[in-house]
């Protein structure tokens, strides 16, 4: 959903006298540098924004299930990369009730999903500031181009909150675009036996007067859509791995029978990653699992994947996958999200292969025996087209089947240093599909200009290879 952005079009219609004092009183008519509503993204043109990043951000919620109301406050700490009179954050639906820049009042507006913000002097490139944001409203999800809802999605006993592509922008204004990552802490508060789960280390929780606050830390850098705060009644176990890593698992006790053998076996699944892909990027883990069947999907929340149900173990693995090929090396346009689902998908070929299931070769036979008609070959996975297909089947599928063609064109030893070169090259970061191109034929030493030009980007069903 795009929505204009509206100027101002006032000035050339007062005096020249009239239009001098107003300038001189608001700094957003001046003229001066501003922040773009939105980075770029040919999908989503209005995610993200220009003219700063955001290093972190201190999240303090209050919600009630009951009312499905909430009160937040946002600090952001941020760094402006050019010249600023004005900058916007995302935010969708929840209303501001006080807005400060370095702790000085700021002129802010709603524009749509914009929140523009007019600090009281103009910022410097290369200079640091803070955004103070209080707000409150009873938030709900957006819904995406392919008809799904994602952001915060109420509960009959919380709140299931998962943000891919937009919804981060509906619980707390942020920078929305997978290339601006940050910091977080996150102090939520909820009734009295409910549980709120966000992402990293949980550092506490202090029950008073019938209510529990929750603080969590994620110290490494997270795009927003991978920001949550779950909220509902949950079994909680917590452990560490013999790799020091802590594992917090917040289950529903409607989903605990069945999602209890498949959790025990994270550990191992994290291990096996971690021989595959490179080191596991983050120092929390866990899962959310959620009763929440009118979802109809799980998404890789940083550290805590969140499961609108009890999950098989393919889906297990394709979440953790995630953790190295999504979450730590994020997409820079929605545009490459194969680059997510492709890699999450082949893990799932790689489990099953190397632990007693079908191989990655029979995987790719039987999705390559449907007929040219089947949607599976719909549109290709470099370039879905639009934002309604970005979760469609080739994205996935066929995402996979690119990387098990790569594979057995250069050889199971090159392939996999291809992946753990990848993970560890923009560990933190952002990649694109051309930087990951340009390494495979690096460590391969091969052409592979063909290869990907007909597996990610031709139309059709491609020739076997």
């Amino acid at each position: 959903m795009t929505h204009l952005r509206r100027r101002p079009a006032l000035l050339a219609a007062v005096p020249l006298a009239v239009t001098a004092l107003l300038t001189a009183a608001d700094p957003a008519l001046a003229a001066g540098p501003v922040g773009t509503p939105g980075v770029g993204d040919p999908y989503f043109p209005l995610a993200g924004n220009g003219g700063y990043h955001v290093d972190h951000y201190g999240l303090t919620l209050r919600y009630d299930p009951g009312t499905r109301h909430l009160d937040g406050k946002a600090v952001l700490t941020a760094r402006a990369t050019q010249a600023l009179t004005r900058f916007d954050l995302d935010l969708n639906g929840l209303k501001v009730t006080a807005l400060t820049v370095d702790h000085v009042k700021a002129g802010h507006r709603r524009d749509g999903q914009e929140l523009v913000v007019t600090p009281r002097r103009a910022l410097r490139k290369g200079e640091r500031f803070r955004v103070s944001v209080t707000y409150s409203g009873t938030p709900g999800p957006v819904t995406d181009p392919d008809g799904s809802l994602d952001g915060w999605i109420p509960t009959d006993d919380g709140a299931f909150v998962a943000g891919e592509p937009q919804g981060a922008m509906t619980w707390f204004p942020a920078n929305n675009h997978p290339t601006d990552k940050s910091s977080y802490d996150f102090a939520i508060t909820v009734p009295e036996g409910r549980t709120a789960v966000a992402n990293g280390v949980l550092l506490g929780g202090r029950t008073a007067h019938g209510r529990t606050t929750y603080r969590w830390r994620q110290a490494e850098p997270m795009a927003a859509y991978l920001a949550t705060a779950t909220v509902g009644t949950f079994q909680v176990r917590q452990y560490t791995t013999r790799d020091g890593i802590k594992v917090y698992d917040a289950v529903d006790p409607r989903e605990a029978a069945a999602a209890g053998p498949v959790l025990a076996k994270l550990p191992a699944v994290l291990e096996w990653g971690s021989r595959l892909f490179g080191p596991y990027p983050y120092r929390a883990a866990g899962s959310i699992v959620d009763h929440a069947p009118n979802v109809g999907y799980a998404l890789e929340t940083q550290t805590r994947p969140v499961y609108d149900r009890a999950p098989d173990l393919s889906t297990l693995v394709h979440e953790s996958a995630h953790q190295w090929f999504g979450d730590s090396v994020s997409l820079t346009s929605w545009k490459d999200i194969w680059l997510n689902e492709g890699f999450a998908t082949y893990a799932e070929w790689l489990y099953a292969e190397q632990h007693g299931g079908d191989s990655a070769q029979a995987a790719f036979d039987a999705l390559y025996a449907r007929p040219a008609a089947d949607g599976l070959w719909e549109f290709p996975p470099g370039d879905p087209g639009s934002g309604a297909n970005i979760f469609g089947t080739p994205v996935y599928a066929r995402g996979a089947m690119a990387l098990h063609v790569l594979r057995t064109t250069v050889g199971d030893r090159a392939f996999f240093r291809v992946l753990r070169a990848w993970a560890a090259a923009h560990r933190d970061g952002n990649g694109t599909t051309a930087q990951f191109e340009r390494l495979a034929e690096k460590v391969s030493g091969k052409d592979l200009g063909s290869l990907f030009a007909t597996w990610l980007y031709a139309q059709g069903k491609p020739n076997r290879p």
